[in-house]
């Protein structure tokens, strides 16, 4: 007998979840060096609803953590860089002491299996403090949930990452999801700055890849 998968929880309740997900997650966190970052309502359903493939999924998890330690393995607690990819595209920020560390933190992350891009927005300068990276898990809660209550932002195709107030924004969307995305996070409480970092997709594309009976993923 095939087993058909429970709904996804919409509406309030959606919401709910997911700022429980993130309030859980907010703790480890803050004491490691790990992206504050808000991808939706658990890993087995964000699998299910991403445009990315599942094989595509599980590399960038693997990216992230392969990366994590490459670079912990070489700069210990001197430095806090946080890398988060999304479609085998590595997004590198945090903080580091001087431009060499930064370029070699590049080129640790470049050479991790299936990275095929780096975006570096580490910035020179001394650690952010934990506090700081508590108002940037709240930020990230606080603009993922505002984006789940929109009508016109895919929010479960959208990731969310703060540092230092700044939001950037990942994910295959069209140019109407990124305005509408970028538009709820640019009004959200807290955010100095947001930078886009997405993949755009067209119209046609968005609508192939959200349709579970379209091509095999």
């Amino acid at each position: 007998m095939t087993k058909q998968l429970p709904p996804l929880p919409t509406g309030t309740a959606r919401r709910k979840l997911l700022l429980g997900i993130v309030a859980a997650a907010a703790l480890p966190m803050l004491q490691a060096c790990f992206p504050v970052v808000a991808t939706g309502v658990g890993a087995g359903a964000a699998m299910v609803s991403d445009r990315r493939t599942s094989g595509t999924y599980v590399e960038d998890e693997a990216i992230e953590w392969k990366s994590g330690s490459r670079i912990s393995e070489h700069f210990g607690s001197n430095t806090h860089v946080n890398v988060t990819s999304f479609n085998r595209n590595a997004l590198l920020t945090g903080e580091v002491p001087n431009d060499n560390t930064r370029a070699e933190v590049e080129r640790l992350v470049a050479g991790v299996a299936n990275v095929k891009g780096i975006v570096n927005e580490l910035v020179v300068g001394p650690t952010s403090s934990l506090t700081a990276r508590g108002n940037d898990t709240l930020i990230t809660s606080n603009v993922k949930a505002r984006m789940v209550d929109s009508q016109n932002v895919p929010a479960h195709n959208v990731k969310v990452v703060t540092e230092v107030n700044v939001v950037y924004l990942m994910g295959l969307v069209t140019r109407a999801e990124a305005d509408a995305a970028a538009e709820v996070a640019r009004t959200s409480q807290g955010v100095r700055k947001v930078v886009r970092v997405f993949e755009y997709i067209s119209d046609e594309e968005a609508r192939r890849l959200d349709n579970p009976t379209g091509a095999n993923r």
